[in-house]
């Protein structure tokens, strides 16, 4: 019997569970796939991405723009190396997605390793854990939720593919213990999830525009950044910590930081620079598995030219 999700919140409702999708061929694709040795699926992650490397000159040129903003002391020639080691680590990343999301737990487990001190999550208080966009991401969510089993909500953004959209929200909720939580819901459900006891695994690394959001430098670089993850620490007095998930030869490696000490400060510009500066000391760390292919300076400030043609 599966865990029920806690706080009477309905888990998400996805198209299947509605009854609108009877039978899903990506999920039945990523099942029979699920059984392959790790070898061969990241050999088609490693296809896949040199493939789309060549054939998609938008994003490729998404991700160079990216890099020569973000690290102006590489030259051409290191900066498409890296592009094209972050175009496999995304095709390896979503290959994996057949087994993190249907092959047995014991799978699982002899593929994923964690560092940290995870005592944090014994505290009932208030925690958030910030979860930047690098390519494990989905990852280090089944991980959390499935082998640590510690139930988990999470934000998404609805896709247009109902198919794509099916497998990955099940697929996400394997274990029974996540709450997604529609971006547009804004941010009262987050706060009585937090007040409740469940854990937010909150991604606010993305540019949605100038809206609720304030320029903060990241590597540099002007970038409308979203003041939300102050503004739910402040009204919820949660805790707050790092988890980063980065994909190796051998699987993956789930890493949570320290609690963030005297945070939020007191002027919201402060702190939204300061959680750049936790997400930019991450990346630095291994930069080829940052999202790089996300339009992050998309937005730009009153008088600058677009960046991304």
């Amino acid at each position: 019997m599966s865990r029920a999700i806690p706080l009477g919140l309905r888990p998400f409702q996805t198209t299947a569970t509605r009854g609108l999708i009877v039978f899903n061929p990506v999920t039945r694709c990523m099942q029979v796939l699920s059984v392959l040795p790790l070898g061969v699926l990241r050999w088609l992650g490693w296809l896949s991405g040199h493939v789309f490397y060549r054939v998609s000159a938008r994003r490729r040129n998404v991700v160079l723009t990216n890099l020569r903003l973000c690290f102006k002391e590489l030259n051409e020639r290191e900066l498409r190396h890296m592009a094209k080691t972050h175009f496999v680590l995304l095709g390896q990343s979503l290959w994996d997605r057949a087994w993190l999301w249907h092959a047995p737990v014991h799978v699982l487990q002899k593929r994923i390793r964690f560092t940290g001190d995870f005592s944090v999550f014994d505290d009932r208080s208030p925690l958030i854990v910030l979860a930047p966009h690098f390519v494990g991401l989905d990852a280090g969510g089944v991980a959390m939720t499935l082998l640590k089993q510690i139930p988990m909500a999470c934000v998404y953004v609805p896709l247009r593919n109902k198919y794509i959209e099916d497998w990955m929200m099940q697929g996400r909720n394997r274990s029974g213990r996540v709450r997604s939580v529609a971006r547009n819901e804004g941010a009262k459900p987050l706060l009585h999830i937090l007040s409740e006891g469940m854990r937010l695994h909150f991604s606010p690394d993305m540019d949605f525009g100038i809206q609720a959001a304030v320029w903060s430098d990241f590597f540099g670089v002007a970038a409308a950044t979203t003041n939300s993850l102050p503004r739910l620490v402040k009204l919820s007095q949660a805790r707050i910590c790092t988890l980063v998930t980065r994909l190796t030869p051998d699987g993956y490696s789930i890493d949570l930081g320290p609690l963030w000490q005297d945070y939020p400060q007191a002027d919201l510009q402060a702190a939204t620079q300061a959680m750049n500066n936790e997400i930019e000391a991450w990346v630095l760390k291994s930069p080829a598995q940052y999202y790089w292919v996300h339009k992050r300076f998309k937005t730009r400030p009153p008088g600058q030219p677009e960046l991304y043609r």
